[in-house]
């Protein structure tokens, strides 16, 4: 719409989507004295009825925005990411019900989802062929069956959603990541110290408080970078990590471009940090058994 036209000009009280889409995509230089000129334009017979309106669109057009964004892929990735989660805590802990209540029936009983899997195909044994106990072993079985399939479908559509973010670190952290910030354009949005911490709220909060030191790392913890780091450096591999992390968020969402010099630039900073401590570790054993360092 001008700057001299309300949201009204270009709809039709009777089409609720011609009107949200103008509530939606509608901008004006500067206020106006829009309800008067609403009845100037004989779409409503007064204010009121223009207010009432007003409320039914904007009403509209927020469902639509919703409904849009909540099928938005980033969205659908999110979702997939937290189902598979439940799906894996669920299934782990019946586990470990079923294992105390396998236990009293057979001193042999095992643990975990496999042994849940055993005894849902039969393969645990007689003892175990109580009804319940197989229902449970099938429940259990047919949770991990699920998030397994989840699992495939977050690793197959975080490359095609995250391309940068998928490359960079594996796609169910990337995925995990995107959860944690609450979609892509969140993610991308937070600084890199913001993107260090996700997953580690608790212990930042804590350290907020003065009730604990302040967390190197959150979730990307798990990243193989920050993991297979010395703790002396984790920190300085964390923040590496946050930093690419953070643009490749930034590429993803505005452009979602492959940038694979981003990965280079993370594995070249990587190894530089990584071997501080093999510098160290290497003068150390030198001075142990009796060598000289160059330096």
């Amino acid at each position: 719409m001008s700057d001299t036209d309300g949201w009204f000009a270009a709809g039709d009280r009777d089409d609720p989507d011609a009107t949200a889409a103008a509530v939606r995509e509608g901008s004006a230089d500067e206020p106006r004295d829009w309800p008067r000129l609403a009845v100037e334009d004989g779409f409503a017979d007064d204010t009121d009825e223009y207010y009432d309106a007003l409320r039914e669109v904007t009403t509209e057009a927020t469902r639509a925005a919703v409904t849009e964004r909540e099928r938005a892929d980033d969205r659908q990735l999110v979702h997939a990411v937290r189902a598979m989660d439940d799906c894996e805590r669920t299934a782990n802990e019946l586990a470990e019900r079923l294992a105390e209540w396998a236990g009293t029936i057979d001193p042999d009983a095992g643990t975990g989802v496999e042994y849940a899997r055993e005894v849902a195909s039969g393969e645990a044994g007689d003892d175990l062929g109580e009804p319940a106990v197989r229902s449970l072993a099938e429940r259990v079985a047919g949770l991990a069956d699920e998030a397994d399939d989840l699992r495939e479908f977050v690793q197959r559509r975080t490359p095609v959603v995250a391309p940068n973010l998928a490359a960079l670190a594996d796609p169910v952290l990337a995925a995990r990541l995107i959860s944690l910030a609450g979609g892509l354009e969140e993610l991308a949005k937070k600084p890199s110290g913001t993107v260090q911490v996700l997953g580690a709220e608790d212990a930042l909060f804590a350290h907020l408080r003065g009730h604990a030191p302040s967390p190197k790392h959150g979730i990307i913890y798990t990243h193989d970078a920050v993991r297979g780091t010395h703790p002396d450096e984790r920190g300085s591999a964390a923040r590496a990590v946050a930093g690419k992390l953070a643009i490749a968020a930034r590429v993803d969402h505005y452009s979602g471009d492959l940038k694979p010099e981003l990965e280079a630039e993370l594995t070249e900073r990587i190894e530089t940090i990584q071997a501080r401590n093999a510098d160290g570790d290497s003068g150390d054993e030198a001075a142990t058994d009796g060598g000289v360092d160059d330096e």
